[in-house]
């Protein structure tokens, strides 16, 4: 049973023993929290249907099951339904880099079909699944060769369908680096095929003299009598951007807004408190109540521009003016909270995605929850949940490679957050390996593990590096077979804990904390932290037993 605390104003100090379906409990509150999923959910993409639900996707890259699906009604409680593709024959993400694969993907609806098309960069490209039932299953991918770029996404007009995407600049001749250009195709949405030559939509961006860069992540939308063609520029990084276009007739020329961008951070004083930047790649939407509002990526930076939680999802209410779509951020810096929609509570009964919350999962259920993260493609059962114990078999794969190592990890939420685990391991030889570790990529993390070293246990903190791995602390410690571990994360500095039985938890060492932010490692995701054990290349049959992993988040601004 899985057991949580959510704390939407108030800093959590514990978790409640509480299941999830034994309350019916709104929060009587009057704002909700953005980012509206904490930790790096980027890209975000959404899609209502004909019976009031909306549902949300991500990019999840070389993270396995890809894709997660959430639902939500009101457009501020959200639930994870599913994810993607969550089977092998959907998706191989073997030798893929942790930041490469599965990019932008987008969800749409249309007759009863749900569609969410996306990119395999590294990969065989552009591809479609549908669903019946956004919760899954979803098809197989069905590949789309004559789609060359990325980010590509559907559009249904009135008799026909347009798939819209970014590609190469003209004739593939760049004019400058990050020159690129927005595409659209007809598109069979019965035989999932391209019917028809690309159009050029963009070249560039809203104004080529400029030498604008990385137009993306564009959609389409019929409102108002106009065709409204709305895109990222400007990467994604500090400089990125969301702008509009619109057309009344969908074959002629896109007309940009006068006063673009629609949505930016970059144009702020990078030293404000709290700062959110490289706000962009956005969706808007008509909540019931007949409000607009607007999903989007954006960053919690501290320092010079790092953050470790990756690019996450927020979002904001849309305004129009003079028939163009503007996000409504109540002054120029996005904000940490907004007004409930009207009609609208925070409902505390969810798992929790944002605010500050503590959760602990002591593994009752016969399978795993749907926020656990695997590093690339499950292709064999090397764990398995026995008794209250999550139990990882060391193999010789490790998250230095390029495969699936026995690793089980939950995304960092918060600037300010710890985790513990507690479980029983018992080295064989130096080799093997079991811990908690605070990952970012094959070369920036930091384990706390046990292991052995002249046939005494030890207890050490290991850093990624390029060339391999650095021991930055080690200490001895008893056989006792239970062990707790503790990574506290304090904005830039990650504190190393552990402690055996009834003693204080013992502080083995404290790391820099930039080491394992994007600025740094660089890449699209954030940190996550990942049970995880190995034999580092050699055959074993042991096994670690893991019984609680629990998260706690405790930023400041709420």
């Amino acid at each position: 049973m899985l057991k949580r605390l959510l704390c939407i104003v108030i800093i959590v100090s514990g978790c409640s023993s509480t299941p999830e379906k034994e309350k019916d409990v709104t929060m009587k509150v009057s704002t909700y929290n953005n980012p509206i999923l904490a930790g790096w959910y980027p890209d975000p993409s959404i899609t209502s249907d004909d019976k009031g639900n909306y549902y949300l996707v991500n990019s999840t890259f070389a993270y396995y099951p890809g894709i997660p699906v959430f639902h939500s009604t009101d457009l501020v409680n959200w639930r994870q339904i599913g994810n993607v593709l969550d089977r092998p024959e959907q998706l191989d993400l073997e030798g893929f880099g942790v930041s490469r694969a599965i990019f932008a993907p987008d969800i749409s609806y249309d007759n009863g079909i749900y569609y969410v098309t996306c990119t395999v960069v590294d990969g065989k490209g552009n591809f479609v699944v549908t669903a019946t039932d956004p919760a899954g299953p979803w098809s197989n991918p069905v590949w789309l060769p004559e789609v060359s770029g990325i980010d590509p996404g559907l559009f249904f007009d009135e008799d026909k369908t347009y798939l819209i995407y970014n590609s190469e600049a003209p004739d593939n001749e760049p004019l400058y680096n990050g020159h690129r250009t927005i595409r659209m195709v007809e598109f069979d949405k019965e035989n999932l095929k391209v019917i028809s030559d690309n159009r050029i939509l963009v070249n560039g961006g809203v104004d080529i003299s400029e030498n604008p860069v990385w137009a993306e992540g564009p959609r389409i939308y019929k409102l108002n009598g106009y065709y409204y063609l709305m895109t990222a520029e400007g990467g994604t990084a500090i400089n990125h951007s969301e702008v509009i276009y619109r057309t009344k007739n969908i074959n002629d020329d896109f007309v940009p807004y006068n006063k673009n961008p629609i949505l930016t951070q970059r144009h702020l004083d990078p030293d404000r408190k709290n700062p959110i930047t490289s706000a962009g790649h956005a969706d808007i939407v008509q909540h019931p109540n007949g409000d607009w509002y607007g999903v989007f990526l954006a960053c919690r930076a501290y320092g010079d521009d790092y953050y470790n939680t990756g690019r996450e999802t927020f979002i904001t209410p849309v305004k129009w003016e003079n028939d163009w779509p503007v996000f409504d951020l109540g002054g120029e810096g996005i904000a940490y909270a907004y007004p409930l929609p009207t009609g609208v509570d925070v409902d505390s009964t969810l798992f929790p995605l944002n605010g500050n919350f503590c959760f602990t999962e002591t593994f009752d259920n016969d399978s795993l929850a749907l926020h656990w993260l695997f590093l690339r493609t499950v292709k064999e059962k090397w764990y398995s949940i026995n008794g209250g114990f999550l139990e990882l078999d060391l193999r010789a794969e490790t998250i230095k490679g390029l495969s699936n190592p026995s690793f089980i990890g939950h995304r960092q939420q918060h600037l300010k957050c710890e985790v513990e685990t507690k479980f029983q391991f018992q080295p064989k030889s130096s080799n093997e390996q079991a811990g908690l570790v605070a990952f970012q990529n094959g070369h920036n993390y930091y384990y706390l593990n046990k292991s052995v070293v002249d046939d005494k246990s030890v207890i050490r903190l290991e850093k990624g590096t390029e060339a391999g791995s650095e021991i930055l602390a080690s200490k001895p410690i008893n056989d006792s077979d239970n062990l707790e571990l503790k990574i506290e994360a304090d904005v830039d500095v990650y504190k190393f804990y552990y402690r055996q039985g009834d003693t204080d938890w013992i502080l083995l060492q404290e790391a820099d904390g930039h080491y394992l932010s994007t600025k740094v490692a660089g890449g699209f995701v954030g940190v996550t932290f990942g049970m995880y054990t190995s034999s580092n290349g050699e055959v074993s049959s042991n096994v670690a037993r893991y019984d609680s992993f629990t998260y706690t988040g405790n930023d400041t601004v709420y």
